[in-house]
């Protein structure tokens, strides 16, 4: 390898590394997303506060009568 081609790989590395950090300063975050931590702490069921749990039923207990005029109207369906 001869003195005038070590100078141009050189060169050319530092053009090249200093056009990444030139990418880096102008959008101003790295091109890979951050990883983030989400802890997500369960709470413990309680049966009173849950209501469908009653030591008579079997199944879920539900009200007899269900007031519509309460009730969301159904999302419309655009297809």
């Amino acid at each position: 390898m001869q003195p005038g081609e070590f100078i141009a790989n050189l060169f050319a590395f530092f053009l090249l590394a200093g056009l990444i950090a030139g990418v880096f300063l102008v959008f101003g975050r790295p091109l890979w997303p951050e990883r983030r931590a989400e802890m997500v702490v369960p709470f413990t069921v309680d049966a009173i506060t849950t209501g469908s749990v009653r030591g008579t039923c079997f199944e879920p207990c539900l009200p007899l009568r269900f007031d519509l005029k309460r009730a969301p109207p159904r999302p419309s369906s655009k297809s």
